[in-house]
């Protein structure tokens, strides 16, 4: 293991999708596979799905899990009650509404084969088209009897609480809640290591064959929270730090806005730290004074182990930084 911990860059998993464009390339700077529809940008995770390799330094080759597997406290630190990486980092493009989902909470899909962590997610809003929509949460007084029977008729719209969001917005989405992305909005999104998605509406849409997705309607009334009601943008809240805005706090992971061109410190607490660019470029300087840049759309993990870093952002440029409470 390095006895010296640096910002750890590692390989983004592209995943296919036909909702997807080209953004994660324009926008985001991606270096895209030649053939395919790129929808999703995972850029740091450790799932059974996926294993984010890294690209730098002396552990250039080896991916998180050889490391946790080695030195789970020095990767994670010995506040994560996990023993593999219990966030994912990814970048989504999308080019058409996604289906309406719901994700199950950690009880209830621990009880699932194979089991997985529930999936509390946030999204940051990193271009929006005029017009774009999302949908976070049911309407008020919408029931499990009048879902279901939106969902027969094929009009679960009606009962979906949109929100119409612009660059910088935050949307929380816990465990439970109902939502979907909708086309023109390219969005960063910190959430569990998860891959457990339940389908309840696909927008009656139907493939080349005429038939539609395969949908879990059964599943997502039993996971859905009916009391929680709709969601609304996230109000930021100042901190300590001047120019760190606190996005989301909730017992699953804490998400910062970093917006100062002055030099804020990161890292240096005992915790690892998710970082990512969407907007402008970064310098990281650690005590020593080696510097780490981050241009648009890349990421880096910082170690628990790691001493503090400075962070300067540059001229209207954001760095988002998520870690464990």
């Amino acid at each position: 293991m390095s006895t010296r911990p640096y910002p750890l860059r590692t390989q983004p998993y592209f995943r296919d999708y036909l909702w997807g464009g080209r953004n994660l390339q324009t926008k985001l700077g991606k270096q895209l596979p030649p053939n395919g529809v790129w929808a999703e940008s995972w850029e740091i995770i450790d799932h059974p799905e996926h294993q984010s390799m890294i690209n730098n330094g002396e552990l250039t080759g080896k991916t998180l899990r050889d490391v946790t597997t080695n030195d789970r406290e020095w990767l994670l630190g010995g506040n994560c009650p996990s023993h593999a990486l219990p966030l994912l980092l990814k970048y989504l493009d999308c080019q058409r509404v996604l289906s309406v989902q719901v994700h199950p909470d950690d009880d209830y899909a621990q009880k699932m084969s194979p089991p997985d962590l529930g999936k509390t997610e946030a999204w940051y809003i990193v271009a929006a088209e005029e017009g774009a929509v999302l949908y976070a949460g049911l309407k008020s007084g919408v029931t499990a009897e009048l879902l279901r029977d939106a969902m027969q008729a094929g009009e679960v719209e009606a009962c979906l609480h949109p929100i119409y969001p612009h660059a910088g917005d935050c949307v929380f989405i816990p465990a439970g809640t109902v939502h979907a992305l909708g086309a023109g909005l390219l969005v960063a999104e910190i959430q569990q290591a998860s891959n457990t998605t339940f389908r309840l509406f696909d927008w009656n849409r139907v493939d080349a064959n005429g038939l539609p997705r395969a949908l879990h309607q059964q599943q997502s009334i039993e996971v859905i929270d009916f009391e929680s009601g709709p969601r609304n943008l996230q109000i930021p809240q100042a901190t300590s730090q001047v120019g760190r805005e606190r996005l989301v706090s909730c017992e699953k992971f804490i998400f910062d806005r970093i917006s100062a061109t002055s030099k804020l410190q990161v890292a240096g607490d005992g915790h690892f730290h998710l970082l990512t660019a969407p907007v402008g470029s970064v310098v990281l300087t650690d005590e020593r004074g080696a510097e780490s840049i981050l241009a648009t759309g890349e990421s880096v993990m910082l170690p628990a182990a790691m001493r503090a870093l400075t962070a300067e952002v540059s001229e209207s440029g954001v760095l988002l930084d998520m870690y464990l409470p």
